[in-house]
């Protein structure tokens, strides 16, 4: 199950990052970088994307903060937008310039997210009732150029949201409908820089039938699982069986788009865990661990910075990994 849904936080712009060209220490300093890598570079560059999620991303301070604590910088900063809203440059800007790229989690809906709200029924969303938002939204993607990870009505196969294929009305096959469609009109206004996530919640607690919710291959750049330790003796007893199902649904990378651990006295042993899994799994592109408390939207306290056994096993783990080298691009200079 999402923690997500109370998360609304696109924050406020912080502070130009320094550079960090071995990806080891969590500050320096680097030149401006002239244009925006394309999607293509983003998706092909080796390493692990090391993703954060922290209730104002992306302050500039949170991200310090985690970068202090893991001892890495992240490469992927998450952030939260529900219908509500317009699309903010600035905030793609700001992720950026600190190093990382944005994935958006952009959610059709009015927060907080009651899963009964009919008039953003899949269906209505299909049939073009939101088509001048789509469009604008679009436009303003494409025209500020940089590439974005768009996170689009996620955990879809659960029952907790309006756009759930178990929730609001909805029926089979509306929900692939809607994607298709907001899909085609990013296309049809050319936006070229945008890596598609399809990311259902992992099939504990939530339905397994992948399959019908799958756009398709020509949708979907992405593939990914919401993947929280509520307990669990491993991480790999959570991303497993998703995992599998996953691969049988479609020969895409997955990516670990949310996790966290509630806390437990294994919280440490389930991160180690976690990192062992990533690492043996050469089709996972990267994690984003969701650095909240209860008080920052969380369903538990799923931070890691806050436990220094938890720590530790964040910091280790990471080590681990041949991440992604940070920064991953860098905006020219303003």
């Amino acid at each position: 199950m999402s923690c997500s849904g109370a998360s609304d936080g696109t924050g406020p712009a912080g502070a130009l990052f320094g550079a960090q060209p071995d990806g080891g220490s969590p500050s320096a300093s680097a030149p401006a970088e002239a244009g925006p890598p394309t999607k293509a570079q983003i998706m092909a560059a080796p390493g692990v994307f090391f993703g954060v999620s922290t209730y104002q991303t992306p302050s500039a301070a949170e991200t310090d903060a985690v970068a202090a604590a893991a001892g890495k910088r992240p490469t992927m900063l998450q952030y939260f937008l529900d219908w509500r809203k317009e699309f903010d440059p600035a905030t793609v800007q700001e992720i950026y310039r600190q190093g990382a790229v944005p994935m958006l989690t952009w959610e059709p809906g009015d927060a907080p997210y009651a899963a009964n709200q009919p008039s953003y029924a899949t269906r209505r969303i299909a049939d073009g009732a939101f088509d001048p938002y789509i469009t604008r939204f679009a436009r303003a993607v494409r025209d500020q150029r940089w590439p974005v990870v768009l996170r689009f009505a996620h955990e879809m196969n659960g029952d907790w949201y309006p756009w759930s294929a178990n929730a609001n009305g909805n029926k089979p096959g509306d929900y692939a409908a809607a994607w298709r469609h907001v899909h085609d009109i990013f296309a049809a206004e050319h936006v070229d820089n945008v890596i598609w996530l399809w990311s259902p919640n992992v099939i504990r607690g939530a339905s397994g039938d992948l399959q019908k919710l799958y756009p398709g291959d020509a949708y979907v750049d992405w593939m990914g699982m919401d993947a929280y330790g509520f307990g669990e003796a491993t991480a790999s007893e959570v991303l497993d069986p998703t995992y599998i199902r996953l691969r049988e649904v479609a020969d895409k990378p997955v990516f670990v788009s949310e996790t966290g651990a509630m806390p437990d006295p294994r919280k440490a042993a389930w991160i180690t865990d976690m990192f062992e899994w990533i690492s043996e799994h050469p089709k996972v592109p990267g994690f984003v661990w969701f650095e909240h408390s209860v008080e920052e939207g969380g369903r538990y306290d799923y931070r890691f910075a806050t436990d220094q056994a938890t720590r530790k096993a964040f910091a280790d783990g990471l080590g681990t990994l041949s991440l992604r080298s940070w920064p991953v691009a860098r905006p020219t200079a303003s």
